[in-house]
């Protein structure tokens, strides 16, 4: 039996982890044997999990990360267990996804896979594999990344270091691990991350896109009146924003600024702020909730929007705007990295970075034309381009063609 083994930060929760998760169960689908290795929120899982470290291995990595900038060189013994694991469980492929999130020791895991005569897949969900720091940097224009990384500007930005600046000695250290791997395909998760990549380090490694999947049986148009009562929306326009973390790269200034143009029957809704966000924000014409990994809870969210808006700064391509096509709500987002990838003229708009104006004019343009004009293109678009079972079958027929020229 072929044998498959992804490693993830998380498993079966967050985006990516629920890719990871999905990937394991097309696996298994067509007869392969799936484990994911992962060192924390564990989810559900139909793969066979490999615990990587524990908590207390997560908080000295997260010291270092913050006293000396070592992330991803700290979790020695943790990693040194998980090789072990791998060379007895003898997979066909190791597909990795994000490295960082204080759990593993890139120097001890590349030296083994650029030996270990097992082809690598790495999805690409951002671009700390190719800086010396951080996971973004579109959001201060920061070219380092192309040539060398040192000075850096987002030092404490995630993975925060209050110490030491380390970016020019990570830089190198990365290139040299990351480039050691003679059987290895990258698949970023958008064009935009694409072409980054064919300006960095990696540039020599074949590269094939794969845009992420939704799960369009759980996310697709829903009646939401009861969660409207709940929610005491009745007689509102509602426009819906979701993120993870909130902060200015994702837009929640501008959301701000887009609160004092509303008319008196809209309002907008924002799902996964913490609780000072909330009460802070109580105040602003703007409904904060907390965060929720119930996807049905989201996917009721999303059809109750009239429109869903994404104002992120710094983005490869968000998952959000495809749960919303799938639920049949257009989308509005700036044009920022690979956000605008998931839409076209009949699912939405596309505004330039902090143009509030224009979030104004396409929330007016959608409003007239009715939600309903756009639902039916939005629910195809998601069902033909962004299904998860067609994304992820993608990855075994990778797979297989790996297989066939090794």
């Amino acid at each position: 039996m072929k044998s498959i083994l992804q490693i993830n930060s998380v498993i079966n929760s967050g985006s990516t982890g629920r890719i990871a998760e999905g990937i394991g169960q097309a696996a298994i689908k067509v007869g392969w044997q799936s484990y994911i290795a992962y060192a924390r929120n564990e989810g559900q899982s139909e793969s066979e999990p490999i615990k990587i470290g524990s908590d207390c291995d997560i908080k000295w990595h997260g010291i270092e990360t913050r006293l000396f900038d070592r992330h991803g060189l700290a979790s020695v013994g943790a990693t040194k267990d998980l090789v072990e694991k791998i060379k007895v469980i003898k997979p066909d492929i190791i597909h990795l996804h994000n490295l960082h999130g204080y759990y593993i020791n890139i120097e001890i895991l590349f030296k083994y896979l650029a030996i270990a005569n097992i082809p690598v897949v790495w999805t690409l969900h951002d671009c700390w594999p190719i800086t010396g720091h951080c996971t973004h940097f579109s959001f201060i224009g920061c070219q380092k990344w192309k040539t060398q990384c040192e000075h850096c500007q987002q030092i404490r930005t995630y993975p925060s270091s209050f110490g030491v600046d380390r970016s020019y000695k990570n830089y190198i250290l990365k290139r040299e691990l990351f480039t050691s791997i003679s059987k290895m395909i990258l698949v970023p998760v958008s064009k935009w991350l694409d072409n980054i990549i064919g300006d960095s380090f990696l540039n020599n490694y074949p590269r094939k896109v794969i845009h992420n999947g939704v799960d369009t049986s759980t996310f697709r148009p829903m009646q939401s009146e009861d969660l409207r009562r709940k929610l005491e929306l009745q007689d509102k326009h509602i426009l819906l924003g979701v993120a993870n973390i909130w902060g200015d790269r994702k837009g929640l200034g501008d959301f701000i600024e887009l609160a004092n143009l509303l008319n008196g029957d809209e309002v907008i809704v924002l799902v996964g702020l913490n609780k000072r966000q909330i009460e802070k924000l109580s105040s602003r014409r703007i409904l904060g909730l907390g965060k929720t990994e119930n996807m049905q809870q989201l996917a009721d969210l999303y059809s109750l929007a009239d429109a869903f808006i994404n104002p992120t700064w710094e983005d490869n391509f968000p998952t959000t705007n495809i749960e919303a096509l799938a639920c049949g709500t257009p989308v509005i987002t700036y044009r920022t990295g690979g956000s605008p990838e998931a839409l076209t003229p009949e699912t939405g708009f596309v505004i330039e970075q902090g143009d509030i104006a224009g979030l104004r004019g396409a929330i007016d343009t959608i409003r007239n034309k009715g939600k309903s004009s756009y639902s039916s293109a939005c629910r195809e678009r998601a069902v033909k381009m962004f299904n998860k079972d067609s994304q992820y079958e993608q990855y075994i027929q990778l797979y297989e063609e790996l297989l066939a020229n090794k």
